[in-house]
């Protein structure tokens, strides 16, 4: 028996004070305070990491300020696309969905499948209908219906343009996820999105690969990533880190900053994960202009910050 740590992302990208007003920064930060609470109150009552995960990310879903679940952007049909998946790091079991609408939390669906059937990953009509099956929660489209995200979608509808998370030249990687070490040492993670704004084609990013935006092993960490999909799909990002700690005896903290602050930037992709290891360790590293983030390690405060080299401990 030992601590537990939480760390959880609401997306990474273009953020800086510049680009926020004081109001939507205090609305942010809250609502990153409320969902690692969520997951924190679970795991200091004994609970298990995968359920502090899911819980915890089933919050930021349900908020339209994160680009996952209510908060999801338009695609080019007008559609919310959702994609989402979860690991366990004792037995390294996964669940994980891909292109699915209409699923009220993506993630819970991930969990379903990780615990009810033989498969790991999902997709489509056919995991709308095992969500059917497992009595996972649908929700209407005008659940989805945010008039931020439809005013995006407009600009750029009629175009062959996807958009990441905000408007152009203002880019945020919009995913949400959590890691957490629960106190009996075993380790998860779990990752969510709405994708990118007027993608086409039923475009898949990495939140839903497990080894490349979602991993967990006990052995080394837990990984849950957030950035421009295609760079975190082609250099496998989660599995990467957690290599460097299994194979080449790397911490926590240089595994993530070898992949994130050297592998990534050295062929241009942007964002940044969060991390816990086996010993409680968190890592928050991200090579943009900022990452919603926090974390709470035992009888700690937590930490929410937004902006680079911003630590604020909230009570």
């Amino acid at each position: 028996m030992g601590n537990y740590s939480i760390a959880i992302h609401g997306g990474a990208g273009t953020i800086t004070p510049a680009s926020m007003t004081p109001a939507l920064e205090v609305k942010y930060k809250a609502a990153l305070h409320y969902a690692i609470e969520q997951g924190s109150k679970i795991l200091e009552a004994g609970g298990n990491a995968l359920d502090a995960v899911q819980k915890t990310v089933e919050a930021l879903e349900n908020t339209p300020l994160f680009n996952a679940g209510k908060g999801s952007v338009f695609t080019k049909h007008g559609k919310h696309e959702m994609d989402a998946a979860i690991m366990c790091g004792k037995t390294l079991q996964a669940g994980a969905v891909a292109g699915v609408y209409n699923i009220k939390n993506p993630v819970s669906l991930a969990r379903a499948i990780l615990e009810h059937s033989d498969h790991v990953f999902m997709s489509g009509y056919g995991a709308e209908d095992f969500a059917r099956n497992q009595q996972i929660e649908f929700a209407p489209d005008d659940y989805f219906f945010d008039m931020f995200r439809y005013k995006q979608w407009c600009e750029v509808r009629d175009s062959d343009i996807f958009m990441l998370d905000h408007t152009p030249g203002d880019e945020k990687f919009g995913t949400v996820g959590a890691v957490a070490l629960d106190l009996d040492g075993n380790l998860a993670a779990a990752t969510s999105t709405g994708g990118m704004t007027n993608k086409n084609y039923n475009r898949i990013g990495d939140t839903p690969v497990i080894g490349s935006g979602t991993y967990a092993n006990n052995e080394t960490c837990a990984i849950s990533c957030t950035g421009h999909g295609e760079y975190f799909l082609r250099a496998v990002v989660a599995y990467d880190v957690s290599c460097l700690m299994e194979y080449k005896a790397y911490s926590l903290q240089q595994a993530c900053e070898k992949v994130v602050m050297d592998k990534l930037v050295r062929f241009g992709g942007e964002g940044g994960l969060v991390a816990v290891d086996a010993l409680g360790n968190v890592a928050m590293p991200f090579n943009s202009e900022g990452m919603y983030r926090a974390c709470k390690a035992g009888n700690k405060p937590t930490i929410v910050a937004i902006y680079k080299d911003e630590v604020k401990a909230v009570n």
